[in-house]
């Protein structure tokens, strides 16, 4: 269905309805030239070298799509879709489908903040359907909103408002600690919103793998979002499908695209693949050693090797640091078995500490009673759980996320991560000139987390 904009009746924003009252809806921002023509002039240079102001009568004459039909679909030139992008907005779906959706090196969007926004109303995904099912959902939901005015109230005594400080900002820093806490407590089948930017190319392809996924609920956002794209960009998204890929596809998605790794250590570098006589090259000591702050290595160093950290991070920190686009994180199977990350227990006032234990006590053994498979069991599992994370990453990425990740208003348990491989990379790197610029100690209270937020002016 398409609907028009609430502002302009001449703009139609191609969406589809998904479970549960969400939605999959394709942007259209009133371009004159749209995402296949704009892939269209970019093509045409490389049949012809004449102006761009030639190629714009083209698209008036012929139309983008026939173009399309012809080179992109008809003969395989795939870059051809590099070229045009588009926007999705995918709304009211499960933490767990919106990691799906950015799991990709590729991947460009935002999406809701558990550190910004209360959470204590959205919707929370029951796959199982059942009255026991539905009890470990609304006990979690209890807790948050039980805890939230109580914790509020505690994190001010902690942290009292200095007298340079603006109390605004400050009431917005205090909230947003105790978000940063709570977030632990909700289940991973949350509701939250995902935009999606993305060129045609890497839509087509991200969505091949997005219908085989584990998951039925991501299952049905990828054929939501192949409706809209048909329908918008029917050139773009006609692409024939081969019987032995999509096996291929779905066999692998089905059955090895969780990391399942019971031995994971609490941090530890566990491999180093760095040419360790190439480090003493005369370029690779000038960069190191005469980098600035707020400046990245030059992107050749990549060609030293990669590095492998191996580490336990709570799930709630995995969905910050998931996107980080640089280096490689497979995805992991969200269990119980990796334990709750300490740090959420630690941060509430005693009056609330032994109800959340109890409360992870019970919800656990309801949720495992409920006899579901590994992937569906992750619905139930709050987001302070831990899962076992493998990153890897060339220097250049390593660096430029280790100083991003350790600043003093990134989640405390993310931070301390972060830190960690520093250390880490200093005492592999330090006598070969690496410097690493992080401000701060970690999990301290920082007021400036009031500043980083988007509110509407008058």
């Amino acid at each position: 269905m398409s609907h028009p904009s609430s502002n302009s009746s001449s703009l139609r924003h191609h969406s589809r309805p998904i479970s549960g009252g969400g939605l999959v809806l394709l942007l259209d921002n009133g371009a004159t030239i749209t995402p296949e023509a704009e892939a269209m002039l970019q093509a045409l240079y490389s049949r012809s070298p004449a102006s761009v102001h030639t190629h714009l009568v083209t698209i008036a004459e012929k139309g983008a799509e026939k173009f399309m039909a012809s080179y992109y679909v008809g003969y395989g030139h795939r870059s051809i879709g590099d070229c045009g992008s588009i926007t999705l907005f995918i709304e009211g779906v499960s933490m767990l489908a919106a990691k799906a959706v950015q799991d990709s090196m590729l991947y460009s969007g935002q999406e809701v903040s558990t550190r910004y926004v209360d959470f204590s109303k959205v919707r929370f995904v029951d796959p199982a359907e059942s009255e026991l099912s539905q009890s470990i959902l609304e006990d979690l939901r209890g807790f948050y909103l039980e805890a939230l005015p109580v914790l509020e109230a505690d994190l001010e005594l902690r942290y009292p408002m200095g007298d340079a400080e603006s109390p605004v900002m400050y009431k917005k820093a205090i909230k947003a600690r105790a978000f940063d806490i709570l977030r632990g407590f909700l289940p991973a089948g949350a509701t939250t919103s995902v935009a999606w930017h993305v060129n045609l190319r890497q839509a087509a392809d991200r969505i091949a793998l997005l219908r085989h996924h584990p998951l039925p609920e991501v299952k049905e956002i990828a054929d939501a979002l192949e409706q809209v794209l048909l329908e918008a960009y029917p050139s773009s998204f006609g692409h024939k499908r081969y019987e032995a890929t999509e096996s291929y596809v779905e066999a692998w998605m089905g059955q090895d695209y969780y990391l399942r790794d019971d031995t994971c250590p609490d941090m530890r570098l566990t491999h180093d693949g760095l040419n360790t006589a190439e480090l003493s090259r005369p370029d690779v000591k000038r960069a190191l050693e005469g980098r600035p702050p707020k400046t990245e290595l030059p992107k050749w160093m990549a060609e030293l090797g990669q590095l492998q950290f191996r580490f336990l991070l709570d799930f709630g920190s995995f969905r910050d640091v998931q996107r980080q686009r640089a280096v490689s994180q497979r995805m992991p199977l969200l269990t119980h078995g990796h334990g709750f990350e300490p740090w959420y227990l630690n941060e509430l006032p005693e009056s609330l500490r032994d109800k959340a234990e109890l409360l992870l006590r019970s919800t656990t053994d309801t949720a495992l009673a409920l006899n579901l498979s590994d992937p569906l069991i992750q619905y139930y599992v709050p987001m302070g759980f831990r899962i076992a994370n493998r990153m890897t990453g060339d220097l250049p990425s390593l660096v430029y996320l280790v100083e991003l990740r350790a600043g003093s208003t990134v989640h405390p348990t993310l931070q301390l991560r972060a830190r960690q491989m520093g250390d880490i990379l200093i005492e592999r790197l330090g006598t070969y000139g690496l410097k690493l610029y992080i401000e701060g100690e970690v999990g301290r209270f920082d007021v400036r987390r009031g500043a980083q937020d988007i509110t509407k002016t008058a």
